[in-house]
C-alpha cells in the first residue's frame, strides 16, 4: 500500500477510542480533496528508506487539516535489567507521535508531541522525561524551520556530494561520511552528533576507535555508530542532527541520541548531572531547588505505595542503610546526598535542605517511619495517616529514600540465590548506566573478567547506591587506609571482605580469619529463635558485602588476595548480601575456585552477563 493509503486500526493507537474522528485510508471525495504537502511525503519516504517501512505510521483526519505521524523508536539495545530499572518494555518500540498540519507541514503550527509505549500503561515516567526533551527540541527547531528552509538545506547538502572527487576531499577535511542508506560499506556518522546513539537490538562491538575505549555498533542495515568512551561525552547527545534527510529523520536521530543517556540528565531541567563517580543507572532529579520543587509538585517521583507493594524487601534495606549512615559518627562525611524534601505544610520551602543540614530533625523523622513489615500488612493510606500523625515529615522522607536510590536492586528468589553465601537476604544490585556497561563489555571482550568481593560497612552503602562505588583512596571518605595504592579494593577471598564489612562506626580493627571462622561456626550452631528465611530484616546490627565483576586487565593490581582496581569503569556490582546480628557467611569462599564460579554463573544465567 502506498503512503497515501496507509491506515491504522484502533488496536494500533495508544488506547484511546476515537474511530469516528479519523479517516482510515482513502475514503470518498473528502479525502481526495485534502492537500498533502510534498515535503511531508518526502520526509516520510526518507524514514522508510533509512529505517524500515514499519518505523513510521501515518494517520490522516477526515475533515480537518491534521495528520498524526508515529515514529517507532527501537530500544532493543537496552539490557533486560536496565529496561526493568527504567520501567520500559525493551521488546516494544517507544512511539513518538507528532501532529502536523497536513497541507502546511513545517509552515504550519508547531506540532504537538506525545511519547508512549502501547503496552506500558502504568509508570512510564521515562516517557514523561522524553516528551519534555522532544517538546523543547521541537520548539527550538520550529523557530527557524520551514518547508523552504528544509528544501534549501537538502539541496545545499546534495551539491556537496557531486562526482569528481569532491566527496573525498570533504570526508578528509571534516571527517564526515556520506550516509548511503541500506549499504554496509559506508559508516553513518553524521557530524559528531551520533555519539551516544544506539538503534540496535543488541550491543555488538565491531572495532575500537581512538585511544579511549569507544565501542562501535552496527545495526541490521549495516550502519555504524560510536558509543561515547566516557559519561562526559554524553554531552554530544544534545548535538542537533543534520536535516539532510528531513525533519522526521532528524527528530528520530535526536531521540536515539537521548534515550541511552537519559540517566545522565535531570528529569526536570535536562541539565547534565555532576556526580562524583559519573552517572548512575536510574534517571533522577538534580539538587537544584527549583527542580526539587517541580519534581514533588509535578508528581514525577515514584510513589512510595507502589514501591512498598512491589519491592518491600528492597525498601526495608534502603531504610536500614539510611539509618546506619545517619547514626554513624562519620555522618557529616558519608551521609551524602542529604535529603531535599519539600515541606508538606509549606510547598514553597524545603523541610530538609542540603544547604542547611539538621541531622537531629532528620533522625526524628526517620524514627517515625513505620516498619515496612507493618506497611505490607494493612492499608497503605491508613498507615500513611498514622505516620503523618507521628511526624508530618516521615512519609516525605520515605518517598525521598525510595526515589533518590539510583541503583537497580531486586530481592533474589531462593532459586536464584548463592547457597554458599548462607543468608536469605540476597539482592541483585546493578548501578552501572548503559554507557558504563557498554564500556565494561568492551573491556571484557578484550581482557576477560572474574568475580571478587567488596566489603564495606553498611553505613557507607546509602551513598554507594546514589553515587556509585567510588575510589575513596586518599579522600575524606577513606576509612581503612590505602596500603596498596589508589583504587577500589577487592578480594577473591570472602574472609577479607567480611573483615572490611564489619569495620566502621567506631570499629576499626580487622578481625582475623580465625575469628571470622569461629563466629561463622558459632552462628550456625546457635538454635534459631526466628525463621532463617525471614522476609524482612529483623535487626539493626547488619553486615554486608557485594560480589562484583572486575576486568582482568593489566590495570588490576593483585597483592596476594588483596586486589586493587584503579579504573572505576572496570568494576561493576552484581550481587549484595546482608547478614544480621554479627552473623557472617562462610569465610573460606574463593571466587577463583571452579565450583564457586560455576555456581555464580548458574545464578546469573541471563544474557546481560553472557560473554
Amino acid at each position: 500500500m502506498d503512503i497515501k493509503g496507509q491506515c491504522w486500526t484502533d488496536e494500533e493507537s495508544d488506547g484511546e477510542n476515537e474511530p469516528e474522528q479519523f479517516l482510515y485510508g482513502i475514503q470518498g471525495s473528502c479525502a481526495a480533496d485534502l492537500y498533502r504537502h510534498p515535503q511531508l511525503d518526502a520526509d516520510i519516504e526518507a524514514v522508510k528508506d533509512i529505517y524500515t517501512d514499519s518505523a513510521i505510521s501515518v494517520r490522516e483526519y477526515g475533515t480537518i487539516d491534521d495528520v498524526d505521524i508515529d515514529l517507532h523508536i527501537n530500544i532493543g539495545f537496552l539490557d533486560e535489567e536496565v529496561a526493568t530499572a527504567w520501567k520500559v518494555i525493551r521488546t516494544e518500540p517507544i512511539i513518538l507521535r507528532l501532529r502536523f498540519s497536513l497541507s502546511q507541514y513545517l509552515d504550519g503550527p508547531e506540532p504537538s508531541v506525545e511519547v508512549f509505549q502501547p503496552s506500558n500503561k502504568e509508570g512510564f515516567s521515562l516517557g514523561l522525561q522524553l516528551k519534555k526533551i522532544l517538546s523543547t527540541f521541537t520548539s527550538q527547531q520550529w523557530k527557524h524551520l520551514s518547508n523552504e528552509f528544509l528544501k534549501a538545506q537538502q539541496e545545499k547538502r546534495h551539491s556537496w556530494f557531486k562526482a569528481g572527487g569532491t566527496i573525498k576531499k570533504f570526508r578528509a577535511g571534516l571527517s564526515i561520511f556520506s550516509p548511503i542508506p541500506k549499504s554496509p560499506s559506508f559508516p553513518l556518522i553524521q557530524d559528531t552528533v551520533l555519539k551516544g546513539k544506539l538503534s540496535v537490538p543488541e550491543l555488538r562491538v565491531t572495532r575500537l576507535m581512538n585511544r579511549s575505549i569507544s565501542c562501535t555498533m552496527k545495526n541490521p542495515k549495516g550502519e555504524l555508530f560510536s558509543y561515547p568512551p566516557n559519561s562526559q561525552a554524553g554531552g554530544h547527545c544534545k548535538n542537533i542532527p543534520t536535516l539532510e534527510y528531513g525533519f522526521l529523520v532528524q527528530i528520530m536521530k535526536y531521540s536515539e541520541q537521548r534515550i541511552p543517556t537519559l540517566n545522565e540528565y535531570c528529569v526536570v531541567c535536562d541539565e547534565q548531572h555532576v556526580f562524583q563517580n559519573g552517572s548512575m543507572l536510574k534517571p533522577a532529579v538534580c539538587t537544584r531547588e527549583l527542580c526539587v520543587f517541580s519534581f514533588y509538585t509535578l508528581g514525577v517521583m515514584s510513589g512510595a505505595a507502589e514501591e512498598v507493594a512491589t519491592g518491600a524487601e528492597v525498601v526495608d534495606l534502603l531504610v536500614a542503610m539510611c539509618r546506619a549512615a545517619l547514626e554513624s559518627p562519620r555522618k557529616s562525611i558519608i551521609f551524602e546526598p542529604y535529603p531535599s524534601v519539600v515541606d508538606p505544610n509549606d510547598p514553597k520551602t524545603l523541610a530538609f535542605n542540603p544547604k542547611k543540614k539538621n541531622y537531629e530533625r532528620l533522625q526524628k523523622a526517620l524514627d517515625s517511619v513505620m516498619s515496612i513489615r507493618e506497611m505490607t500488612q494493612g492499608s497503605y493510606l491508613e498507615i500513611k495517616k498514622q505516620m503523618d500523625k507521628l511526624d508530618p515529615l516521615a512519609h516525605p522522607l520515605l518517598q525521598w529514600i525510595i526515589s533518590s536510590n539510583r541503583s537497580h536492586i531486586v530481592k533474589l528468589p531462593l532459586s536464584r540465590q548463592l547457597k554458599f553465601m548462607h543468608t536469605s537476604h540476597q539482592f541483585l544490585l546493578l548501578s552501572s548506566p548503559p554507557a558504563k556497561e557498554a564500556r565494561f563489555r568492551t573491556a571484557k571482550k578484550l581482557y576477560g573478567s572474574t568475580f571478587a568481593f567488596h566489603g564495606s560497612h553498611i553505613e557507607n552503602w546509602h551513598s554507594v547506591l546514589r553515587n556509585g562505588l567510588v575510589n575513596a583512596s586518599y579522600t575524606k571518605l577513606q576509612l581503612h587506609g590505602a596500603a596498596y595504592g589508589k583504587g577500589i579494593y577487592l578480594s577473591p577471598i570472602s574472609s577479607i571482605s567480611f573483615g572490611y564489612s564489619g569495620m566502621g562506626k567506631g570499629q576499626h580493627r580487622m578481625p582475623t580469619k580465625d575469628e571470622l571462622v569461629q563466629r561463622y561456626n558459632r552462628m550456625n550452631t546457635i538454635p534459631q529463635s526466628r525463621p532463617i528465611q525471614s522476609r524482612f530484616l529483623q535487626s539493626r546490627n547488619l553486615n554486608c558485602i557485594a560480589l562484583c565483576e572486575v576486568i582482568t586487565s593489566k590495570d588490576l593490581q593483585k597483592h596476594g588476595n588483596i586486589w586493587v582496581c584503579p579504573v572505576s569503569d572496570h568494576v561493576c556490582t552484581r550481587f549484595f548480601f546482608v547478614y544480621e546480628d554479627g552473623q557472617v557467611g562462610d569465610a573460606n569462599i574463593n571466587t577463583q575456585e571452579p565450583k564457586v564460579q560455576k555456581e555464580i554463573m548458574r545464578v546469573i544465567g541471563t544474557q546481560i552477563y553472557s560473554s
